[in-house]
């Protein structure tokens, strides 16, 4: 009677399901820098936690997926949103279904919505599986030529007009003393402002990188020493995706 109980019991423990960390494309064209790994496991899952759920279809379908987008669920993680019931978007999971996490673009939890909920992934006991795919961050580093070995990711600025002065002056004075790359995005639409406030409160020495639509067909980048920039045409990345890097 105990070891038919004991089977009996066994057979009731619910195999918690995986949560796949799932990269697309930078560049809505760029389908070809998702590796094939990442669209066989991702057109398997029925349950997603996504950043847009519009962008999220789009993009699945770009990447080559035929289902019915009406026999998965896709549910929207806000980032505008205070107070975010985590284990109930791993629901899925918890009730013994994979599932997947995926951003607007590049690697999800990455200077994106997701963090929260992978951490919470951990919290509950829920195998969490990263895959390969492209990030702006890394591969702007890549391409500035700047120090690879020690960086530091910022995310924002201050876009007030004499807080972007003083905050792009002080990463500046922090990559000199601690010999790292800083790395900072922004709002497409202040890109330009950016630029100008670099050239003019920087040391002319230092070195700045802007890296726009990467793997795009716009993809620019451009890495050199703000006496350098001064004397080059800024380019025109108004409204485009952009990520800037300063090593002093």
């Amino acid at each position: 009677l105990h070891l038919m109980h004991y089977f009996c019991t066994k057979n009731w423990i619910m195999t918690k399901g995986r949560l796949f960390l799932i990269p697309v494309p930078i560049a809505e064209e760029a389908t070809d820098t998702i590796p094939k790994q990442v669209t066989d496991a991702a057109f398997q899952l029925k349950y997603f936690v996504v950043e847009r759920l519009k962008t999220a279809r789009r993009m699945l379908r770009s990447m080559g997926y035929q289902g019915d987008f009406d026999s998965i669920d896709l549910k929207e993680l806000d980032k505008h949103e205070t107070h975010i019931d985590y284990r109930k978007l791993l629901e899925p999971a918890l009730n013994g279904s994979d599932m997947g996490l995926m951003s607007e673009a590049g690697c999800p939890a990455i200077a994106d919505p997701g963090s929260e909920l992978v951490r919470e992934a951990h919290a509950q006991g829920i195998q969490v599986i990263p895959l390969v795919g492209p990030s702006s961050i890394l591969l702007a580093l890549m391409s500035s030529g700047m120090n690879g070995q020690q960086f530091c990711f910022k995310g924002y600025l201050p876009y007030k007009k004499g807080e972007l002065e003083r905050s792009l002056k002080q990463i500046e004075q922090d990559s000199v003393l601690r010999k790292e790359t800083q790395i900072f995005i922004e709002a497409p639409y202040r890109n330009k402002s950016v630029i100008e406030y670099a050239v003019k409160v920087l040391n002319p020495k230092t070195q700045f990188a802007v890296a726009s639509e990467l793997n795009g067909v716009q993809e620019f980048i451009r890495s050199a020493n703000i006496g350098q920039w001064k004397r080059m045409k800024a380019p025109d990345i108004h409204k485009k995706t952009a990520i800037f890097l300063i090593q002093a």
